[in-house]
């Protein structure tokens, strides 16, 4: 599918309150075939995610530790994966240290997710991704760990005040971008 294709049905399923808030580039060179160009979304005419660009507003990781340090990002941890950490140990471990280790590995593990789908940003990938979401069913786009398909959701009209109001826990596991976004979708309900 063409990209001025791709942009128009996208755009067509964003939020009627975000409809000329936020917007789609893709740039192209033609004279320059090696080159895979650049791809950005725009929030009232400011470039908020630009795919593989460390320097714009939103943060960026570098390493699984920053993740694992952002205070930003909150773990939180069930009964079960303490329960888990416990039969692993095979002896008597304090319950606040038992907290401490599952959280630790459970962090551990969504440092590496966060880190791989912040890798894969890149404008080609933006255009499979986008053609994946078009024909995906919304409730596994929000459900994703793909941090593009997250984005698309959130905008996406598709998505009612209420499904997002309910989403506030989810969000606070995701990339900053993601909650950005949702902050952005929560605020014009």
């Amino acid at each position: 599918m063409s990209w001025s294709k791709l942009k128009q049905q996208l755009e067509g399923f964003l939020s009627p309150a975000l409809n000329g808030r936020v917007e789609y580039r893709a740039p192209g060179y033609r004279y320059l075939p090696d080159k895979s160009g650049i791809c950005y979304i725009l929030v009232d005419k400011k470039n908020v995610l630009q795919m593989s660009d460390k320097t714009n507003s939103i943060r960026w990781y570098q390493t699984e530790l920053e993740i694992k340090n952002d205070p930003d990002i909150q773990v939180p941890v069930s009964s079960d994966e303490i329960e888990a950490v416990r039969q692993g140990t095979k002896g008597p471990v304090p319950e606040d240290r038992l907290i401490v280790m599952a959280r630790s590995r459970k962090s551990t593990e969504h440092a590496k997710e966060l880190l791989s789908a912040q890798a894969s940003l890149s404008k080609s990938n933006f255009i499979v991704v986008a053609n994946k979401f078009l024909t995906t069913p919304i409730e596994e786009s929000l459900e994703s760990n793909d941090i593009l398909m997250n984005v698309l959701a959130l905008v996406d009209k598709r998505v009612g005040k209420k499904r997002i109001i309910n989403m506030s826990e989810k969000i606070k596991l995701k990339h900053p971008i993601v909650q950005y976004f949702y902050e952005l979708r929560r605020n014009t309900l």
